[in-house]
Order: structure tokens, then sequence, then C-alpha cells
């Protein structure tokens, strides 16, 4: 069998051949062809008229029998056979094909539709013209890439011959569009904020530092789709607002985690946290149900259906019953000898991410649907408190499958409290904290001259991940990799 320097030797022969002739293998447009799945869908009504049609596409397929050459053609919409019969071609036209077309050519057809002896569809060719001629062979057809890394780094390759791979991407493009109909069909206006910030803002991670050289000083990319810029949007009087974009954290990689992903977010003014949380499950099961077909998932060795009550969970609670620790009444050094008996890797040794590292212990087993609630106010620096207990917050965060797949709160819009708590965030800056957040003091000041009480919540593409049980970077077209030594 010939290896691929040869296979790609030969096709620049042939590609030198075609010019030598006066054909060109790179015209720079082709003519309006109409859709394979739309011709499939009309054949009959094309076929009964008779008429010549064009269409375009990739060749997958070569069939050479003499006097006959049927190949498939794929455009990405659908795939159609094809048929050049030495009879019903011109003699050029038939012995240019046999010459020059390879598998993985694109190509364009004039012909008409005919049915075989075996009643499958058909194009007969009478002329044909080069699109794009291919140097390296595809992948074996029915065995694809099989490494896990050349799925990915050849991702091209991949979805053109993986059609469940392909059909996962259609349909994440299905989610975020069910997601913004969902938004605006309740009035939630879409708008675009920074992605480049001064100072991160709106979630705890470490952020990713770039230089401007205009202004000649360091920014981050965000970490957050704008929630300290939405609402400022709701001082601005603005009542309901969402953005659907990509952020930027500087972390680990595991099965819901990447660097670079899309979010959406949403704020709601004169909605508290309660709102948000009837407002979310609707969400939830729409998405569900409109994207998969169905409520019940078995993923990432959980089962849940979202059709089912959400019942709440006290974070204070379930971190005692699952540990023996009062997150807010024992001490650090408790806190520390407990994760070293569960044999729990954290980063730092702020007692903020102490008490956050024994509930991501003690979410591992849940599989929801679950709302988690009365956040400490240590781990919830832009969630309102509650009025019966100033140490705990109006936050909520909704899990599944032992994650976190959404997070939402009461704002914090009380201008003094959000000071002392960035004064906070800002010490563990000091003493080494990365995750710890970047006050942002003109936000304060914004909050100064007034925010109304507002419900904002935020979810990513790992909801849509863990629902078609796939770690998030195989659900990602192009996700970072090294570079190939």
């Amino acid at each position: 069998m010939a290896g691929l320097e040869e296979i790609r030797k030969v096709r620049i022969e042939k590609l030198k051949a075609m010019r030598a002739v006066g054909l060109e293998p790179y015209p720079a447009r082709a003519k309006p062809g109409m859709s394979l799945v739309k011709t499939v869908t009309s054949f009959d009504k094309i076929f009964q008229g008779g008429q010549e049609i064009v269409l375009v596409g990739r060749i997958m397929s070569l069939r050479p029998q003499g006097a006959l050459v049927f190949f498939t053609l794929k455009d990405g919409t659908g795939s159609l056979q094809g048929l050049l019969k030495q009879s019903e071609t011109n003699d050029a036209d038939f012995k240019n094909f046999g010459e020059f077309a390879d598998i993985g050519d694109f190509v364009e057809v004039l012909g008409k539709l005919f049915l075989t002896a075996r009643g499958e569809k058909t194009i007969l060719v009478k002329s044909w013209r080069m699109l794009s001629k291919s140097l390296r062979p595809l992948p074996e057809k029915w065995h694809g890439l099989q490494d896990p890394d050349e799925k990915l780094r050849k991702r091209y390759l991949d979805l053109l011959l993986d059609d469940e791979a392909r059909a996962s991407f259609e349909k994440k493009a299905k989610f975020w569009d069910t997601a913004r109909k969902f938004m605006k069909d309740r009035g939630f206006l879409e708008v675009e904020t920074p992605t480049l910030e001064i100072t991160t803002g709106g979630a705890e991670a470490t952020p990713f530092r770039t230089h401007h050289n205009d202004l000649d000083m360091d920014v981050y990319l965000r970490i957050s789709v704008g929630e300290l810029w939405q609402k400022r949007l709701m001082a601005a009087g603005f009542p309901k607002t969402f953005e659907i974009g990509r952020i930027y954290r500087n972390e680990g990689t595991d099965a819901n985690h990447v660097q670079e992903f899309t979010n959406l977010e949403f704020y709601w003014a004169y909605a508290n946290y309660e709102d948000g949380m009837k407002f979310t499950e609707e969400l939830y099961r729409v998405l569900a149900s409109e994207v998969f077909g169905q409520t019940r998932f078995e993923s990432r060795d959980h089962t849940f259906d979202l059709k089912d009550p959400w019942p709440r969970m006290d974070y204070v609670d379930a971190v005692h019953k699952a540990t023996g620790i009062d997150v807010l009444k024992d001490s650090d050094e408790k806190m520390e000898a407990k994760l070293k008996e569960l044999k729990v890797v954290y980063d730092g040794k702020s007692r903020e991410r102490l008490v956050d590292s024994l509930w991501k212990y003690c979410r591992r087993q849940i599989s929801g649907p679950v709302f988690l609630i009365n956040h400490p106010k240590l781990v919830s620096p832009l969630s309102k408190i509650k009025s019966d207990n100033p140490e705990l917050t109006e936050r909520f965060q909704i899990i599944l499958c032992g994650t976190e797949v959404g997070n939402g709160f009461s704002e914090l819009n009380d201008p003094l409290d959000q000071r002392e708590r960035f004064e906070i965030q800002q010490k563990l800056i000091a003493k080494g904290d990365k995750e710890a957040m970047m006050p942002d003091w003109e936000f304060v000041e914004m909050l100064e001259y007034g925010m109304p009480p507002t419900c904002g919540f935020g979810f990513g593409e790992s909801l849509f991940a863990l629902l078609a049980d796939k770690p998030v970077r195989e659900t990602q077209a192009f996700p970072l990799l090294r570079p190939k030594k």
C-alpha cells in the first residue's frame, strides 16, 4: 500500500497534468448548486421534470467499473450517488475524471437525476469540473481518526468522517440558539461587554494577562461574561440584559473545565434569587427538551431527570453531614486536617479556599437536580447577605452529576458592604491567593449612584457537555493543543 508521501507526489503530478491541458484545479468560484439535502428531498419532482441541475461537493468514494464510474458526493448537508457513463459523457470529461479525480476532491457536476435498477437516487453526470484538488488522502472511511489527539488536532477530518461528532456540534449550536430565544422571548436585551479588562470581576479564577500596546498597560482576558458591566447596565436603567460570549480562565483541564469556553449570563432588575431559581429551572428543562428531546439523562455515572422536583440543599448542612465540619464555626486548622484526611488536593490555605475545597469534596456524589443555597458570605463576595443571618448569602447554584452547572445571586447592591468585601479579597490577593477576586473600585462608585435589586445568573457550555455525556474539550470545535514538535 502506497505511503502518504508517495500518494501526495502522485496527486501533485495530477495537478500539474491538469494545468498542462488547460484545466484549473483551484478555480475561484463554482456555479450555484442545489444543496444535496434539498436534492434528495425534492428528488421525485426534479426527476420527473427531467431538468439538468448543478451539484457541488466532495468526492467521498470512487468505484470505476470500465465504462462506468460511480462516486459519492457529500456537501455538508447530505450525500448523493453520482455516475459517469462513457456513453453519456463526452470523451474528454470521462477521460479527465478517470485520470484526475480522487477521493477528497471537491467537484462541480452537471447532470440529470435518475433511479438505478436498485432504486438508488443518482445523478447521471453530463459534465464536471474540479473545484479543489486534494493532495492528501482522507483517513479510511470506516475507521476515521482513532488517536484522540489527532481527532482534536485534525477536527476538520473528524467532523467530515464522523457523523456523530458532526451532529454533536450542530446540537451545540441549537443549544445556544434555544437559550438565546428563551431569553429574548422573556424580554431580555442581548448586549456585548468588554473582553479585555483592567480588573477581572464576576468570578474567582486565575486570569490570562496580556499587554495593551497603545495604552501601554497590562490588561486581563475576562473571567465572566461581563458581570460587573451588566450590573452597570442595571444602574443605567435597563431592566433585563444577557450576553453569550467567550471567557478565559488560566486553570486546569478536566471533564468540566477548559481554559476558553462560552457562557451565558443574565441580569434581571427588581428580581431576587428566588425568582432566579424558578426562571432557571424552566430554562434548563426547555434546553433539555428542545435540544436533546428528553429530560432524563445518564451522564458520568449519574442519573437524573430535570422534570423531577428540584430540592434545596443547605451549604453549611451539606458540608457538616459529609465531613463533620462546620464551615462557619470550626477553625482553619480543623478544616486543613479534615482535607488532609480526605486526601483532597487544594490550592492555597485561606479560609475561603478551605471552605470551598470542603464543599467541592461533598458535591461529587450529588446527582441532582439540586439547588445549593445559603452559601457563606466568605465564598460569595458579590452576593447579598440574608436578612435573617448575615453570615449567609442569597446565592444559588445548580448541581448536576456532582458538579456546579449554574450560579446565581441576589446581587449585592450595598456599596459599603461591597467595598468591605473587596477589601477582604484584596488581602487574600496580597497573601498569594491566585483565585481571589480583583477589587473594582469604579464598580463600587457605580453602586454609590444606586443599582436596583437584581438577580444575576450564569451557566456555560459545561452544561451542554454534561447533557451530552462528553468532556467539555470534546464538545469544542478547536480546543487548544500543544504544537507538535
